[in-house]
């Protein structure tokens, strides 16, 4: 994201007051990755929208800052650190130091949470699909019935957190009500086809917990950033699912750019992923030839992840060199 409000103000340097130009299409990302207009956040979509000149706007104070520090690390975006470094040396943009992955941890003694671990402890190792798209994803009614028809005929086994669905269209449903119980929009008849081999819960999971568990074989996920970065740290390969916001861009980095990502396609009317096309993406990354080595990719990334904060790993380095930067700021570390 920051690279994108840089782009915007790059591309109006030399643009007169109140003059407002597109992004280019396709947008070259640093690491061989282009994106389509589709593919970036609403409000980069239009010059003209209402949201523009303030992204605009907060851009340029971007630039004002002494540098960022941004929840990645360098491993997993090796051609955006470079980038910056090298615009950071020619004082186009502030430094950005990769200092993550930090991922959030959960208490077993949150609501459900010992229900769904002992669930999971008493499955195979690397044999459960789990299925999550954060606190503000929401599907329609008819994509609900069609991912629940995709799972039953996967065969696989399933931990799905099951969210109160759009009636409106939306996507994006922060602070949406879940008083009614989201487990009656499922097909008739679903929980009980499924029993033994398949846990729906209503609107939460652990998920740290359950990413890092045995058990848990693949994610299919909205990719959110924070999301994508529990997986990575967790080593699970993503069935990639975005709905709103950044989340296309993310989903193309872990598709095109690392690898660790399959996305299912979706029919052109209206943009339901049709429950064949849910059953043969989960299959094809527990499964397939293609799914093996999508898997092999997302082992190496949790490898490279928890290196960057050994003692010598790329994050730690970074970190060291902002509270370095810091002190002498301060005048050499006078509190």
């Amino acid at each position: 994201m920051i690279y994108l409000m840089r782009r915007v103000v790059e591309l109006h340097d030399d643009a007169a007051p109140g003059e407002y130009r597109d992004l280019p299409e396709p947008l070259e990302i640093p690491g061989g990755l282009s994106l389509r207009r589709a593919d970036l956040p609403v409000p980069y979509r239009d010059c003209n929208g209402p949201a523009y000149a303030q992204l605009l706007r907060g851009g340029r104070r971007y630039r004002r800052a002494d540098g960022f520090l941004t929840n990645t690390f360098y491993e997993m975006e090796p051609a955006m650190a470079e980038e910056f470094r090298q615009a950071a040396e020619q004082g186009a943009f502030p430094p950005a130091f990769p200092v993550g992955p930090f991922v959030r941890s959960n208490s077993d003694e949150e609501t459900g949470a010992s229900a769904i671990l002992e669930w999971l402890d008493s499955q195979p190792t690397r044999s459960v699909v789990y299925v999550a798209f954060g606190s503000g994803g929401a599907l329609s009614a008819e994509q609900t019935v069609e991912l629940a028809a995709g799972l039953e005929a996967s065969r696989q086994r399933f931990l799905w957190v099951v969210r109160m669905p759009s009636l409106d269209g939306r996507t994006c449903a922060f602070g949406a009500r879940d008083d009614d119980d989201p487990l009656a929009w499922l097909p008739e008849g679903f929980l009980e086809r499924t029993r033994g081999r398949g846990l729906a819960v209503p609107a939460w999971a652990p998920q740290v917990r359950v990413l890092s568990h045995p058990a848990t074989a693949i994610f299919v996920s909205h990719c959110g950033w924070n999301s994508a970065l529990e997986s990575a740290a967790s080593g699970v390969p993503m069935v990639a699912w975005p709905l709103y916001a950044e989340q296309r861009m993310n989903a193309a980095l872990l598709e095109g750019t690392l690898g660790v990502a399959l996305r299912p396609r979706a029919r052109e009317d209206g943009g339901v992923v049709a429950r064949e096309e849910v059953a043969a993406a989960v299959n094809e990354l527990m499964e397939g030839e293609s799914g093996r080595a999508v898997r092999r990719r997302a082992e190496d990334l949790q490898r490279a992840a928890a290196r960057a904060w050994s003692p010598d790993g790329s994050s730690r380095r970074a970190l060291e060199d902002v509270a370095a930067k810091w002190k002498a700021a301060l005048g050499g570390g006078r509190s």
